[in-house]
């Protein structure tokens, strides 16, 4: 839906303004300036509502467009399940070519993407030796459409790591080892990205990038 409004932003905002432009003249044909005073009032309500609705509901609105897009049609591989996390190996440009959900994305970095469920309980975000090399891990909030929290080179370092992914009321006990990420709600947009410096480095980014998992925590009784 992003890739829409940006493509067709100019085309609509014209069709909006003719649209109100013909209404103004229309008014002023019939009663003069006098009845342009309702249409302004009428016009600042409905910019101040929409507004607000923009505001509170499109982060929403956009995070589900990707978990729509992410369960029904994957990356490029087919429809990802649900707690599964897919590593892109085609560059951003080259998957724009050919309509891919990352082509809006930089070609110099391999993208991972899933959508994360926890009602069944949490989930262990597995990441290897980075040796160095840039990553990150963006988990974005579906109701807020906030990133939450992040898992990286600027934020963990780049050894391997194991970080438990549970809601805010779950009270269970994170295994000696694993680092515990809370989040405020049961479900999450989780998007990757392993640094690639060229075609031939790209093959050890892949390598390394389908390397990020989600697996269940394993509890004991």
């Amino acid at each position: 839906m992003n890739r829409l409004v940006l493509r067709y932003a100019y085309p609509l905002t014209a069709v909006i303004l003719a649209i109100f432009a013909w209404v103004v003249a229309q008014r002023l044909a019939r009663g003069g300036v006098e009845a342009i005073v309702p249409l302004a009032v009428a016009a600042v309500l409905v910019w101040l509502a929409a507004t607000f609705a923009f505001i509170y509901f499109w982060p929403q609105i956009t995070v589900r467009g990707f978990r729509r897009a992410l369960l029904g049609g994957g990356l490029g591989g087919g429809p990802i399940p649900v707690n599964t996390l897919y590593a892109v190996a085609d560059r951003s440009s080259q998957s724009a070519a050919s309509g891919g959900l990352m082509a809006v994305g930089t070609d110099d970095v391999v993208y991972v993407g899933g959508w994360l469920d926890l009602e069944a309980g949490p989930q262990v975000l597995r990441v290897p030796e980075m040796a160095g090399r840039y990553y990150s891990v963006q988990i974005t909030d579906p109701v807020s459409g906030a990133n939450v929290a992040y898992v990286g080179k600027r934020t963990t370092g780049t050894h391997a790591g194991a970080f438990v992914l549970c809601d805010r009321r779950w009270t269970g006990s994170v295994p000696a080892g694993l680092t515990r990420i809370e989040l405020p709600h049961r479900s999450a947009l989780i998007v990757g990205r392993v640094f690639a410096a060229d075609d031939e480095d790209r093959v050890a980014a892949y390598a390394l990038a389908r390397q990020i998992e989600l697996t269940p925590l394993e509890t004991r009784s």
